[in-house]
C-alpha cells in the first residue's frame, strides 16, 4: 500500500515530482493518485538541439544520440508541445527540438 508522501516513482520519470493525493470512494478503500501533470513553458526550457527525424527513429533513440539519457525521451515531447510523441517521429525529415536532460 502506498501512504501519503511515499514515492512511487523514479528519477528521472516524468511523473517523479508529482504532488499525490488520495481518494476514498464509497466502498471505503483508499484509492492514490498522481496529480495532473502540466507542460512546462516551452519558452523556458533549454534547448540543446534540433534533430531532423530518419524513418528508423523513436525518440528514446534521439535522446540517447542527442543527450546520452534514452529513458528522458518525454522531454523531446513537453520541448515540441506534443500531446501525442508518436507523431514527432512519424514523418521522417520532420524537425524535433531537444531539450537538455534534467540533472
Amino acid at each position: 500500500m502506498i501512504s501519503w508522501g511515499e514515492e512511487i516513482f523514479d528519477q528521472p520519470s516524468r511523473y517523479a515530482n508529482l504532488e499525490t493525493a488520495t481518494l476514498t470512494p464509497g466502498d471505503g478503500r483508499a484509492v492514490t493518485y498522481v496529480r495532473r501533470r502540466l507542460l512546462p513553458p516551452l519558452d523556458t526550457l533549454q534547448i540543446v538541439a534540433e534533430v531532423t527525424v530518419n524513418d528508423l527513429d523513436r525518440l528514446d533513440l534521439i535522446t540517447a544520440r542527442t543527450v546520452g539519457a534514452p529513458e528522458q525521451f518525454w522531454r523531446i515531447g513537453d520541448a515540441n508541445g506534443a500531446l501525442n510523441p508518436f507523431e514527432l517521429t512519424a514523418v521522417p525529415g520532420a524537425r524535433v527540438r531537444v531539450p537538455a536532460p534534467s540533472v
